[in-house]
């Protein structure tokens, strides 16, 4: 197969290994900066073009989008769906997953474990907002941050009170989300690949800080999951639309939640304490649901 991975850097971890993985498999690979695309687009003939030429048909495209450019990056994908390639991720279960609020909002139609959230927007509401979600301490977070920035945790009502007032005089967007104490500052990382968890980790984060980011200096340990575990984590990922997610779950005295759905999970931190080939896996999954693309787009044509 022709494989092309959307990346803006060719020598990130994850973007090395997935080229590794295909060609080591027998594909061609290019890695393909989605904001040095540009797009033709009309009812004859649309087309991706990239430094004056246009860009060849592939099979298969792995969307490695970065949060600061999901809209541009969400459009190069769609135009990739646009003219038949097979998407790891659809564009629009990226796009999904990259709103917060929209994320924890299906989620919760499908029943699945959240920690209780808050969302408002005027300075009047906040006394309730707190009580809203079993007061302090609480988590304050902005919709738009990534890799644990942008997220508080305010230890007392009157510090919440100054952070959500602060924000708000900001116009930033924020939710607020209970704490859950038994976490002990520890998350877990699932893999989810199709529907099956195939990699999991522990991430705890450092004395003094509550954030497990790996970026935020966290440590990665392997981790067993529980039945529970497993299924909140494919069932978060087929809620968002995903083939491929990694899904961050806290463990709390009332079952697994989900805090977040990552459509571009690094593989790193994973691959290392799992000693695990996600990378091949993921290269498995892809020769055989685009073959099955293949097939369905040919019949609809």
């Amino acid at each position: 197969m022709r494989i092309a991975i959307l990346s803006r850097n060719a020598k990130l971890y994850s973007t090395r290994r997935l080229v590794e993985a295909a060609e080591a498999r027998g594909h061609e690979v290019d890695v393909l900066d989605p904001l040095r695309c540009y797009m033709n687009i009309n009812a004859r003939e649309s087309s991706i073009h990239m430094k004056g030429r246009v860009l060849p048909q592939y099979d298969a495209v792995i969307p490695r989008i970065g949060a600061s450019i999901t809209f541009f990056g969400t459009a190069v994908l769609r135009q990739f769906e646009m003219i038949g390639t097979y998407p790891l991720n659809e564009s629009v279960a990226i796009s999904r997953s990259r709103d917060k609020l929209r994320s924890l909002q299906l989620l919760s139609r499908k029943g699945i474990g959240l920690p209780t959230t808050g969302f408002a927007s005027q300075p009047q509401d906040i006394p309730d907002l707190i009580e809203m979600v079993g007061g302090a301490p609480l988590v304050i977070k902005l919709l738009e941050g990534t890799q644990g920035i942008g997220v508080v945790l305010a230890e007392t009502r009157q510090a919440a009170e100054s952070v959500i007032e602060a924000f708000m005089g900001l116009e930033s967007h924020i939710m607020v989300q209970e704490y859950i104490k038994e976490a002990g500052g520890a998350d877990i990382r699932c893999l989810v690949i199709g529907d099956k968890v195939i990699a999991a980790m522990k991430r705890q984060a450092k004395p003094g800080e509550f954030r497990s980011n790996l970026h935020r200096g966290g440590s990665a340990s392997l981790v067993k999951l529980t039945p529970a575990e497993r299924a909140t984590a494919v069932k978060a990922a087929k809620t968002m639309g995903l083939n491929v997610a990694g899904v961050d779950i806290l463990r709390s005295n009332h079952g697994p939640l989900v805090m977040e759905v990552n459509s571009s999970p690094g593989l790193e931190g994973i691959e290392g304490a799992t000693e695990k080939d996600v990378a091949t896996q993921i290269i498995s999954f892809i020769e055989k649901t685009a073959k099955a693309h293949r097939t369905r787009t040919k019949g609809k044509g």
